[in-house]
């Protein structure tokens, strides 16, 4: 059987809404050197006959199914039976224009050093506009056009779009392939990559169109609830920072509930550092709250502020001190 240069796993369950749009737009991609892996897990409406339909009419359709593995599950099925040394993604309810995997793949020939390259993407909603919080989370993702960008903001948010990857299976596999637990499995695959030492980068160009609705597993599911995004991160920093002072720059819930994920973990909280003069000389979670003048080169700052331009506030007054992003401070929010 002919080697294909790109495997692209396509899992759903009942989506036959939606998956008409998303199997043609992957068919009508200007690379064509690829198999499309149409994972069927345990459709109880018309996937599995639309994918069938399809199969029928492009060779490069291959129908997989499942009985009700989920997400992860469907996905490491999909890496198992591919042929291609190189994995794309794709959602049932997503469309990919025409140049995405064209555009992706010389980007990874370019750049040999990429284990995964991810794309701009548009997100949209069939009823209205999204909401402004999910347009701001679009552009963010379609401006980290580096790996050193992608690096430097992997504790912000997961900072790549899932559905728009390809990847080298070679880093993958090593990996371990997708995790099945109590966090988001693309943002937790992205930290675990990085963490082994692997680059990811984004194509800097809107190629993929991200459905936004009410019933998307984000929506539905635990492991995409805030705490668990919390607790992902705190894994990972604990992991980076273990026998490293910590300082919190925030205050705030987010920093508070950060605060207390680390310490059971063992990492070493010894201030929060806030601009508001009302919790200046608090007490919080047994540590002092102070000025960021009063702060001494004594541990590493987790900056938690997630208010609009703070990350670039704070970025400059680190940098007007000759501190380093990375070694001297890593945004958390």
């Amino acid at each position: 059987m002919r080697r294909v240069r790109i495997s692209v796993l396509l899992p759903a369950k009942n989506a036959s809404a939606t998956i008409d749009l998303a199997v043609s737009s992957v068919l009508a991609q200007t690379f064509g050197d690829f198999e499309l892996l149409a994972i069927d897990d345990g459709s109880t409406d018309d996937t599995r006959a639309r994918y069938d339909a399809w199969a029928a009419r492009d060779a490069r359709v291959r129908v997989v199914s499942t009985r009700g593995l989920g997400l992860v599950g469907a996905l490491n099925l999909g890496l198992r039976e591919a042929r291609a040394p190189l994995i794309a993604r794709m959602d049932a309810d997503d469309e990919s224009l025409p140049t995405r995997l064209e555009e992706s793949v010389a980007l990874l020939d370019a750049d040999l050093s990429l284990a995964g390259v991810g794309t701009g993407v548009e997100i949209f909603r069939d009823d209205r506009p999204p909401s402004p919080n999910l347009q701001a989370y679009g552009r963010w993702l379609s401006s980290l056009t580096s790996p050193e960008l992608v690096f430097r903001d992997r504790f912000v948010e997961s900072p790549l779009c899932h559905p728009s990857m390809l990847l080298r299976r070679e880093p993958l596999e090593l990996v371990g392939g997708w995790r099945d637990g109590a966090f988001p499995e693309d943002w937790e695959l992205w930290l675990r990559l990085m963490e082994a030492g692997h680059r990811l980068s984004v194509v800097p160009k809107v190629l993929h169109r991200w459905r936004d609705h009410d019933r998307r597993l984000t929506r539905q599911d635990e492991r995409y609830a805030l705490e668990r995004h919390l607790e992902l991160k705190a894994d990972y920093l604990w992991r980076l920072l273990r026998d490293t002072p910590i300082s919190i720059w925030g205050a705030t819930d987010t920093g508070r509930a950060l605060s207390k994920l680390l310490t059971p973990r063992g990492g070493r909280i010894i201030r929060f550092v806030e601009l508001n003069p009302r919790k200046l000389g608090q007490i919080i979670h047994g540590v002092p709250v102070i000025h960021p003048d009063a702060l001494p080169d004594d541990s590493h700052v987790l900056v938690c502020v997630a208010a609009k331009g703070a990350r670039d506030d704070i970025r400059g007054w680190f940098s007007q001190r000759e501190k380093m992003e990375l070694r001297d401070f890593t945004c958390v929010a």
